[in-house]
């Protein structure tokens, strides 16, 4: 059992799976998108043909993907959670709700798996840089495993408490994000209206 499987290799998790390779890492990657596939079998990654695939010999595996939905997918409906190797490592850096991250946890944990929702900030020029900041949930032994390896993927990683604890720090700074953007935009409107050039 050895090496990393990274599951969505897309905009994020493409040049989080490429730092990992740059920080001599095994990976193997899987992606529904043969262009973000070829993308990091480009840059060293080994290609799988399917999740199971991509799991069946991963010591750790990472998934980046867009919605609960698919998260739960691919752990819980035959995916990653029956066919990865006993002891592997789960880390889930999608930004998700929070009860998706608490039932797949929940699964893992049945199955005998360390599991982390760790989703980041810093969008994709923090992840080109490997610049990421990682908002962790899980158990304090789920989150030593796993901050070696999101540390050659970011700079800031961050225990935030148990289960879902990572999703629920995440939506919070979004939520700060978003008022910050609502500011500036009201104050561009009110420097307009004022007679400031933009």
């Amino acid at each position: 059992m050895a090496g990393i499987a990274f599951v969505g290799v897309g905009n994020m998790g493409g040049p989080m799976a490429r730092n990992l390779l740059k920080a001599q890492e095994r990976v193997t990657a899987f992606d529904v998108s043969p262009d973000a596939l070829k993308a990091v079998e480009a840059a060293g990654a080994a290609r799988a043909s399917s999740v199971k695939e991509a799991v069946k010999d991963a010591s750790v595996v990472i998934t980046m993907l867009p919605q609960g939905a698919h998260v739960r997918t691919v752990y819980l409906e035959g995916g990653i959670l029956a066919s990865v190797p006993k002891g592997a490592l789960l880390i889930d850096c999608s930004t998700i709700d929070i009860d998706s991250a608490r039932a797949v946890h929940e699964a893992s944990a049945t199955a005998g798996f360390d599991f982390l929702d760790a989703p980041v900030s810093g969008g994709v020029g923090g992840a080109d840089a490997a610049t990421l900041a990682f908002m962790c949930g899980g158990s304090a032994e789920a989150f030593g495993r796993a901050k070696p390896i999101l540390e050659k993927m970011g700079k800031r990683i961050v225990h935030a408490g148990g289960a879902g604890a990572g999703q629920a720090a995440k939506i919070c700074n979004n939520m700060m994000l978003a008022i910050s953007m609502i500011g500036t935009c009201e104050a561009f409107v009110l420097g307009e209206k004022l007679g400031l050039e933009p």
